[in-house]
Protein backbone atom coordinates (compact mmCIF):
# COMPACT_ATOMS: atom_id res chain seq x y z
CA UNK A 1 0.00 0.00 0.00
CA UNK A 2 2.56 2.91 0.91
CA UNK A 3 5.42 2.82 -1.45
CA UNK A 4 8.69 3.96 0.46
CA UNK A 5 10.32 7.27 -0.47
CA UNK A 6 14.01 7.28 -0.54
CA UNK A 7 15.62 8.25 2.49
CA UNK A 8 17.83 11.15 0.96
CA UNK A 9 19.40 13.73 3.09
CA UNK A 10 18.53 17.25 2.65
CA UNK A 11 21.60 18.96 3.30
CA UNK A 12 22.21 23.11 4.03
CA UNK A 13 24.82 25.15 3.42
CA UNK A 14 24.97 26.51 7.06
CA UNK A 15 23.76 25.85 10.85
CA UNK A 16 19.94 24.71 10.64
CA UNK A 17 17.88 24.79 13.55
CA UNK A 18 21.37 24.29 15.88
CA UNK A 19 22.34 21.56 13.66
CA UNK A 20 25.45 21.24 11.59
CA UNK A 21 24.77 21.48 8.04
CA UNK A 22 25.04 17.97 6.34
CA UNK A 23 22.85 16.63 9.70
CA UNK A 24 19.17 17.15 8.45
CA UNK A 25 16.96 14.20 8.08
CA UNK A 26 14.25 13.49 6.18
CA UNK A 27 12.22 12.93 9.36
CA UNK A 28 13.29 16.12 10.55
CA UNK A 29 11.45 17.46 8.10
CA UNK A 30 8.09 15.80 9.29
CA UNK A 31 8.37 12.33 6.94
CA UNK A 32 9.27 8.99 8.71
CA UNK A 33 10.26 6.75 6.02
CA UNK A 34 10.57 3.69 8.79
CA UNK A 35 7.12 4.23 10.50
CA UNK A 36 5.96 3.93 6.61
CA UNK A 37 7.77 1.02 5.78
CA UNK A 38 6.52 -0.61 8.97
CA UNK A 39 2.96 0.51 7.80
CA UNK A 40 2.55 -1.96 5.22
CA UNK A 41 2.80 -4.81 7.60
CA UNK A 42 -0.01 -2.77 9.65
CA UNK A 43 -2.70 -3.21 6.85
CA UNK A 44 -1.14 -6.69 5.65
CA UNK A 45 -4.17 -8.35 6.95
CA UNK A 46 -6.82 -6.15 5.55
CA UNK A 47 -5.52 -6.54 2.41
CA UNK A 48 -4.87 -10.41 2.24
CA UNK A 49 -8.93 -10.57 2.95
CA UNK A 50 -9.24 -8.77 -0.22
CA UNK A 51 -7.99 -12.24 -2.37
CA UNK A 52 -10.74 -14.46 -1.30
CA UNK A 53 -12.23 -14.38 -4.38
CA UNK A 54 -9.41 -13.11 -7.02
CA UNK A 55 -5.54 -13.24 -6.95
CA UNK A 56 -3.04 -11.19 -7.46
CA UNK A 57 -0.59 -12.65 -10.60
CA UNK A 58 2.93 -12.17 -8.64
CA UNK A 59 3.26 -10.84 -4.81
CA UNK A 60 1.45 -7.69 -3.43
CA UNK A 61 3.36 -4.68 -2.65
CA UNK A 62 6.23 -4.54 -5.87
CA UNK A 63 6.61 -1.90 -7.59
CA UNK A 64 3.15 -2.06 -9.77
CA UNK A 65 0.67 -5.12 -9.40
CA UNK A 66 -0.06 -7.54 -12.04
CA UNK A 67 -3.64 -9.58 -12.74
CA UNK A 68 -3.49 -12.85 -15.10
CA UNK A 69 -6.70 -11.83 -17.79
CA UNK A 70 -6.20 -15.52 -19.24
CA UNK A 71 -9.83 -16.19 -17.75
CA UNK A 72 -10.95 -13.91 -20.16
CA UNK A 73 -11.39 -14.99 -24.03
CA UNK A 74 -11.83 -11.58 -25.09
CA UNK A 75 -11.22 -8.90 -22.68
CA UNK A 76 -11.75 -5.18 -22.67
CA UNK A 77 -10.00 -3.07 -19.48
CA UNK A 78 -12.31 -0.63 -18.20
CA UNK A 79 -11.30 1.96 -15.19
CA UNK A 80 -12.54 4.28 -13.16
CA UNK A 81 -11.51 6.95 -10.02
CA UNK A 82 -13.09 9.07 -8.24
CA UNK A 83 -13.05 10.41 -4.42
CA UNK A 84 -15.27 11.36 -1.21
CA UNK A 85 -15.72 14.94 -2.50
CA UNK A 86 -16.68 18.04 0.64
CA UNK A 87 -18.54 15.08 2.72
CA UNK A 88 -14.56 13.75 4.12
CA UNK A 89 -15.26 17.02 6.15
CA UNK A 90 -18.37 15.61 7.93
CA UNK A 91 -16.61 12.06 8.29
CA UNK A 92 -13.68 13.61 9.68
CA UNK A 93 -15.88 15.28 12.01
CA UNK A 94 -17.48 12.94 13.65
CA UNK A 95 -14.47 10.20 12.99
CA UNK A 96 -16.55 7.64 10.94
CA UNK A 97 -13.02 6.83 8.69
CA UNK A 98 -14.61 3.69 8.10
CA UNK A 99 -17.18 4.86 6.29
CA UNK A 100 -14.98 7.31 4.11
CA UNK A 101 -13.30 3.99 3.09
CA UNK A 102 -16.06 2.28 2.11
CA UNK A 103 -17.27 5.80 0.21
CA UNK A 104 -13.72 5.86 -1.44
CA UNK A 105 -14.48 1.93 -3.16
CA UNK A 106 -18.08 2.34 -3.61
CA UNK A 107 -17.67 5.36 -5.59
CA UNK A 108 -15.09 4.04 -8.59
CA UNK A 109 -16.19 0.48 -8.28
CA UNK A 110 -20.18 1.29 -9.25
CA UNK A 111 -19.11 3.24 -12.14
CA UNK A 112 -17.39 0.36 -13.20
CA UNK A 113 -20.00 -2.24 -12.65
CA UNK A 114 -22.65 0.03 -14.82
CA UNK A 115 -20.17 -0.92 -17.93
CA UNK A 116 -21.03 -4.67 -17.07
CA UNK A 117 -17.45 -5.70 -16.33
CA UNK A 118 -15.71 -7.22 -13.22
CA UNK A 119 -14.05 -5.29 -10.65
CA UNK A 120 -10.62 -6.66 -10.02
CA UNK A 121 -8.53 -4.27 -8.93
CA UNK A 122 -8.51 -0.93 -6.68
CA UNK A 123 -5.62 1.26 -5.96
CA UNK A 124 -6.13 4.54 -3.52
CA UNK A 125 -4.23 7.82 -2.94
CA UNK A 126 -3.97 8.57 0.76
CA UNK A 127 -2.50 12.28 1.32
CA UNK A 128 -1.53 13.47 4.62
CA UNK A 129 0.66 15.52 7.00
CA UNK A 130 1.99 13.60 9.23
CA UNK A 131 1.59 9.73 9.36
CA UNK A 132 -1.23 8.71 11.65
CA UNK A 133 -1.12 4.24 11.34
CA UNK A 134 -4.38 4.64 13.93
CA UNK A 135 -6.58 6.27 10.89
CA UNK A 136 -5.07 5.03 8.08
CA UNK A 137 -5.56 1.67 9.32
CA UNK A 138 -8.83 2.46 9.66
CA UNK A 139 -9.58 4.09 6.23
CA UNK A 140 -8.17 0.77 4.73
CA UNK A 141 -10.53 -1.27 6.87
CA UNK A 142 -13.28 0.67 5.47
CA UNK A 143 -11.98 0.06 1.80
CA UNK A 144 -11.48 -3.69 2.58
CA UNK A 145 -14.83 -4.38 3.94
CA UNK A 146 -16.18 -3.34 0.52
CA UNK A 147 -13.70 -4.53 -1.60
CA UNK A 148 -14.07 -8.10 -0.07
CA UNK A 149 -17.84 -7.94 -0.26
CA UNK A 150 -17.87 -7.03 -4.46
CA UNK A 151 -14.61 -9.51 -4.66
CA UNK A 152 -11.98 -7.07 -5.74
CA UNK A 153 -8.15 -6.73 -4.45
CA UNK A 154 -6.71 -4.25 -2.69
CA UNK A 155 -3.83 -4.00 -5.05
CA UNK A 156 -1.69 -1.27 -3.88
CA UNK A 157 -1.72 2.44 -3.62
CA UNK A 158 0.05 5.42 -2.13
CA UNK A 159 0.15 6.89 0.97
CA UNK A 160 1.49 10.71 0.99
CA UNK A 161 3.42 12.70 3.77
CA UNK A 162 3.23 16.14 3.07
CA UNK A 163 3.75 18.34 5.80
CA UNK A 164 2.95 22.24 5.16
CA UNK A 165 1.20 21.13 2.24
CA UNK A 166 -1.54 19.08 3.57
CA UNK A 167 -3.64 20.55 6.58
CA UNK A 168 -3.17 18.89 9.79
CA UNK A 169 -6.52 16.90 10.48
CA UNK A 170 -6.85 16.24 7.04
CA UNK A 171 -6.94 13.26 4.61
CA UNK A 172 -7.00 13.92 0.45
CA UNK A 173 -8.58 11.10 -1.03
CA UNK A 174 -8.54 9.35 -4.48
CA UNK A 175 -9.63 5.99 -5.48
CA UNK A 176 -8.79 4.25 -8.74
CA UNK A 177 -10.37 0.88 -10.37
CA UNK A 178 -9.56 -1.36 -13.02
CA UNK A 179 -12.33 -4.01 -14.24
CA UNK A 180 -12.48 -6.32 -17.23
CA UNK A 181 -15.65 -7.73 -19.17
CA UNK A 182 -15.77 -10.24 -21.97
CA UNK A 183 -16.29 -7.57 -25.22
CA UNK A 184 -19.70 -9.47 -25.97
CA UNK A 185 -20.89 -8.69 -22.31
CA UNK A 186 -20.19 -5.23 -22.23
CA UNK A 187 -23.28 -3.21 -21.49
CA UNK A 188 -24.75 -1.14 -24.69
CA UNK A 189 -26.56 1.49 -24.37
CA UNK A 190 -27.31 2.35 -27.96
CA UNK A 191 -29.70 -0.25 -27.79
CA UNK A 192 -32.07 1.81 -25.21
CA UNK A 193 -35.49 2.11 -27.64
CA UNK A 194 -38.33 4.07 -26.93
CA UNK A 195 -40.86 2.07 -24.34
CA UNK A 196 -38.06 0.59 -22.55
CA UNK A 197 -38.66 0.97 -18.75
CA UNK A 198 -35.81 2.48 -16.51
CA UNK A 199 -36.15 0.45 -12.71
CA UNK A 200 -34.44 2.22 -9.73
CA UNK A 201 -32.57 0.74 -7.08
CA UNK A 202 -32.89 2.55 -3.46
CA UNK A 203 -29.75 4.54 -2.05
CA UNK A 204 -29.08 4.72 1.95
CA UNK A 205 -28.25 8.42 1.67
CA UNK A 206 -26.84 11.20 -0.09
CA UNK A 207 -24.03 8.71 -0.88
CA UNK A 208 -21.18 11.32 -1.48
CA UNK A 209 -22.87 13.58 -3.27
CA UNK A 210 -24.35 17.12 -3.09
CA UNK A 211 -22.47 17.67 0.53
CA UNK A 212 -21.21 21.10 -0.41
CA UNK A 213 -25.04 21.82 -0.43
CA UNK A 214 -25.92 19.65 2.59
CA UNK A 215 -22.80 21.44 4.38
CA UNK A 216 -24.68 24.97 3.71
CA UNK A 217 -27.86 24.02 4.90
CA UNK A 218 -26.58 22.50 8.28
CA UNK A 219 -24.69 25.76 8.95
CA UNK A 220 -27.51 27.76 7.89
CA UNK A 221 -29.57 26.12 10.59
CA UNK A 222 -27.86 26.00 13.58
CA UNK A 223 -29.15 23.61 16.37
CA UNK A 224 -31.52 22.22 13.73
CA UNK A 225 -29.18 19.12 12.87
CA UNK A 226 -28.37 16.88 15.72
CA UNK A 227 -24.94 14.83 15.69
CA UNK A 228 -27.47 11.55 15.59
CA UNK A 229 -28.69 13.82 12.37
CA UNK A 230 -25.48 14.69 11.10
CA UNK A 231 -24.20 10.91 11.76
CA UNK A 232 -27.42 9.57 10.08
CA UNK A 233 -26.20 12.01 6.36
CA UNK A 234 -23.08 10.02 6.73
CA UNK A 235 -24.40 6.72 5.38
CA UNK A 236 -21.52 5.10 3.14
CA UNK A 237 -22.30 4.77 -0.74
CA UNK A 238 -24.62 1.38 -1.40
CA UNK A 239 -22.58 -1.38 -3.43
CA UNK A 240 -24.16 -2.15 -6.18
CA UNK A 241 -22.58 -5.35 -7.13
CA UNK A 242 -25.88 -7.12 -5.11
CA UNK A 243 -27.98 -5.81 -8.31
CA UNK A 244 -25.70 -6.56 -10.50
CA UNK A 245 -25.28 -10.43 -9.26
CA UNK A 246 -28.93 -10.14 -9.10
CA UNK A 247 -29.60 -9.18 -13.01
CA UNK A 248 -26.97 -11.77 -13.92
CA UNK A 249 -28.24 -14.89 -11.93
CA UNK A 250 -31.12 -14.06 -14.05
CA UNK A 251 -30.05 -14.15 -17.42
CA UNK A 252 -30.86 -10.37 -17.83
CA UNK A 253 -28.68 -7.83 -19.15
CA UNK A 254 -29.56 -4.38 -18.94
CA UNK A 255 -29.51 -1.60 -22.24
CA UNK A 256 -28.08 0.44 -19.56
CA UNK A 257 -27.19 1.28 -16.24
CA UNK A 258 -26.16 4.24 -14.52
CA UNK A 259 -24.59 4.96 -11.02
CA UNK A 260 -26.48 8.44 -9.97
CA UNK A 261 -23.89 10.73 -8.50
CA UNK A 262 -23.72 14.11 -8.64
CA UNK A 263 -25.94 16.25 -11.07
CA UNK A 264 -28.66 13.39 -10.01
CA UNK A 265 -31.28 11.62 -11.88
CA UNK A 266 -31.55 13.43 -14.86
CA UNK A 267 -27.86 14.24 -15.79
CA UNK A 268 -26.68 10.83 -15.31
CA UNK A 269 -29.45 9.33 -17.25
CA UNK A 270 -29.37 11.91 -20.57
CA UNK A 271 -25.67 10.53 -20.92
CA UNK A 272 -27.19 7.52 -22.16
CA UNK A 273 -29.18 8.21 -24.88
CA UNK A 274 -29.75 10.62 -27.34
CA UNK A 275 -32.98 11.70 -29.36
CA UNK A 276 -34.93 10.38 -26.60
CA UNK A 277 -36.27 11.13 -22.95
CA UNK A 278 -38.03 10.39 -19.77
CA UNK A 279 -40.35 11.11 -17.40
CA UNK A 280 -39.59 9.85 -14.01
CA UNK A 281 -41.96 9.73 -10.91
CA UNK A 282 -39.93 8.73 -8.01
CA UNK A 283 -41.03 7.78 -4.81
CA UNK A 284 -41.10 9.42 -1.05
CA UNK A 285 -37.62 8.98 0.15
CA UNK A 286 -38.18 7.40 3.58
CA UNK A 287 -35.25 8.99 5.19
CA UNK A 288 -35.66 12.13 7.84
CA UNK A 289 -32.13 13.16 8.05
CA UNK A 290 -32.03 13.39 4.16
CA UNK A 291 -36.19 14.54 3.99
CA UNK A 292 -34.53 17.31 6.92
CA UNK A 293 -32.08 18.66 4.45
CA UNK A 294 -34.32 18.67 1.68
CA UNK A 295 -36.73 21.26 3.78
CA UNK A 296 -34.08 23.82 2.48
CA UNK A 297 -33.16 22.84 -0.91
CA UNK A 298 -34.82 24.45 -4.21
CA UNK A 299 -37.98 21.86 -5.11
CA UNK A 300 -36.02 21.73 -9.05
CA UNK A 301 -32.19 22.23 -7.77
CA UNK A 302 -32.66 18.82 -5.86
CA UNK A 303 -33.26 16.51 -8.95
CA UNK A 304 -29.97 17.86 -10.16
CA UNK A 305 -28.05 17.64 -6.89
CA UNK A 306 -28.99 14.61 -5.17
CA UNK A 307 -29.97 10.94 -6.09
CA UNK A 308 -33.51 11.40 -3.79
CA UNK A 309 -33.62 7.71 -2.84
CA UNK A 310 -32.43 6.33 -5.96
CA UNK A 311 -28.50 5.25 -6.55
CA UNK A 312 -28.90 3.03 -8.85
CA UNK A 313 -30.82 2.66 -12.38
CA UNK A 314 -31.29 -0.16 -14.92
CA UNK A 315 -33.36 0.09 -18.59
CA UNK A 316 -34.83 -2.80 -19.57
CA UNK A 317 -37.15 -4.18 -22.09
CA UNK A 318 -40.94 -4.15 -20.62
CA UNK A 319 -40.76 -8.23 -20.90
CA UNK A 320 -37.71 -8.27 -18.24
CA UNK A 321 -39.04 -5.72 -16.26
CA UNK A 322 -40.21 -8.22 -13.35
CA UNK A 323 -37.13 -10.35 -13.37
CA UNK A 324 -35.04 -6.28 -13.22
CA UNK A 325 -37.51 -5.48 -9.65
CA UNK A 326 -36.15 -9.15 -8.19
CA UNK A 327 -32.50 -8.03 -9.09
CA UNK A 328 -31.95 -6.32 -5.51
CA UNK A 329 -33.64 -4.65 -2.64
CA UNK A 330 -35.35 -1.15 -3.18
CA UNK A 331 -36.30 -2.11 -7.15
CA UNK A 332 -38.88 0.69 -8.64
CA UNK A 333 -40.44 1.17 -11.79
CA UNK A 334 -39.27 4.93 -12.28
CA UNK A 335 -40.60 5.50 -15.91
CA UNK A 336 -40.55 4.61 -19.45
CA UNK A 337 -38.49 5.55 -22.64
CA UNK A 338 -40.04 8.45 -24.61
CA UNK A 339 -39.60 10.97 -27.47
CA UNK A 340 -37.31 13.98 -27.01
CA UNK A 341 -34.90 14.98 -25.23
CA UNK A 342 -34.59 15.47 -21.78
CA UNK A 343 -35.11 13.58 -18.56
CA UNK A 344 -37.90 15.07 -15.99
CA UNK A 345 -38.40 13.67 -12.46
CA UNK A 346 -40.58 14.40 -9.86
CA UNK A 347 -41.87 12.93 -6.25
Amino acid sequence: MLKGKKGDREREPSHAGGRMAGDLTYKDSGVDTRRAAAFVGDIASHVKRTQQQRKLHGAFGLFAAAYDLSDYRQPVIVTGCDGVGTKLELLLKHDMLEEAGKDLVAMSVNDILTTGGDPLLFLDYLGIAKLDEGKLVRLIAGMADYLEACGCILAGGETAEMPGVVPEDVVELSGFCIGAAEKEDLIDPTTVALGDVLVGYGSDGFHANGFSLVRRVIASRPGDFSEADERALMAPTRLYHDVVAGLREASLRPKAMAHITGGGLPENLERLFRGMGADLTVPYWENDACQKVLESVDAEDRFHTFNMGIGWVAIVSPEDVDRALAAGPGGVVLGTMREGDGVTARV
